[in-house]
C-alpha cells in the first residue's frame, strides 16, 4: 500500500451519492482506547498471525475499520482524489473468505489506478488482516491498463497475509501490514491513539496515528490517521472529504 501510493486520487467517473454523510465541524463518535495500553516500542516486527479455524469473516466493524459493504470513504490532496469502496463482493484467499475494498484513484480527473484489496475480520479479537491485492495501473490518458505492479495474494509465491488494523490498538505496536517478498513489505507503527484531526468531512478525535515504512524504499515514510467509527481520515496528507453508505447493485445470482 505504501509503495502504491506516492500520490493519493480518485472519485468514481460517476458521481457518487452518501446516504450518510460526515459534515464539518462534526466531532463523533469519540470512543477511547486505553491510553495507558502500550507495546514494545523497540521490539521486533510482528511478522505472523496465528488465527483459530473459522475465526475470520469478510464482513464487520472493527473501530477504526469497516468491512461493511456500501460503506464509501473519499479522501482528496490537490487535484488528487482516493475513494475506498467495500464492495458486496468476496474472494477466497488463501483459504479464507475475504471482503473486496476497492480503491480508485484519480488525477485530474483521469483514472490513475484501480486496486481490488482482499480483507478479512476476526470474530474473536475484532482485527482486520491484509490478504492481497489485485492492482490495474493506468496510463497518462486513464483509459488503459499499462501495469500490474504492488499486486500479491497471501499463499502465492511465498506471501502471507498481515494485520492492517488491531482490534485494540497499543502505541509503540509494530507489525507487517503485507508479507509478499521482493513485491509489498508494508509495515506500521502505532504512534499515538489520542490524536485530533481536522479534515473537510469534520474533526474527528481520539484518533489513531500510524507510521508506515517499507524495507523495499527506506526512505520512505507516510503517516495514516483512523478515526474511531469512522476509518481513513487522513493518508499522507490527504485528507477526508466525505464518507457514509451507498446503495450498490444487487449481483446477480
Amino acid at each position: 500500500m505504501l509503495t502504491r501510493h506516492a500520490g493519493i486520487a480518485g472519485l468514481f467517473a460517476a458521481p457518487i451519492v452518501l446516504l450518510a454523510l460526515g459534515l464539518p465541524g462534526r466531532t463523533e463518535p469519540q470512543d477511547k482506547p486505553p491510553k495507558d495500553a502500550k507495546a514494545d516500542k523497540d521490539g521486533p516486527w510482528t511478522e505472523s498471525f496465528p488465527v483459530e479455524p473459522g475465526e475470520l469473516g469478510p464482513t464487520g466493524r472493527n473501530p477504526y475499520f469497516i468491512l461493511e459493504p456500501g460503506y464509501v470513504l473519499v479522501l482528496r490532496k490537490g487535484n488528487e482524489e482516493l475513494t475506498v469502496t467495500v464492495l458486496d463482493e468476496t474472494k477466497k484467499v488463501d483459504g479464507v473468505e475475504t471482503r473486496v475494498v476497492e480503491e480508485r484513484e484519480t488525477k485530474n480527473g483521469k483514472l490513475v489506478e484501480v486496486s481490488r484489496n482482499f480483507f478479512a475480520i476476526s470474530k474473536r479479537t475484532n482485527s482486520v488482516y491484509y490478504f492481497g491485492e489485485e492492482v490495474d495501473i493506468y496510463d497518462p490518458t486513464g483509459t488503459k491498463v499499462v501495469a500490474h505492479d504492488g499486486a500479491w495474494l497471501s499463499g502465492v509465491k511465498g506471501a502471507k497475509f498481515g494485520l492492517m488494523m488491531p482490534g485494540t490498538p497499543l502505541v509503540g505496536g509494530r507489525y507487517y501490514n503485507e508479507i509478499a517478498p521482493d513485491v509489498a513489505l508494508d509495515r506500521s507503527v502505532i504512534v499515538s491513539v489520542t490524536e485530533t484531526v481536522e479534515t473537510i468531512a469534520g474533526t474527528f478525535k481520539n484518533c489513531v496515528k500510524v507510521e508506515e515504512t517499507t524495507p523495499l524504499e527506506p526512505d520512505a515514510k507516510e503517516y495514516k490517521y483512523y478515526a474511531p467509527g469512522v476509518g481513513l481520515v487522513n493518508d499522507d496528507k490527504a485528507e477526508l472529504v466525505k464518507y457514509g453508505k451507498v446503495e450498490q447493485p444487487k449481483k446477480k445470482e
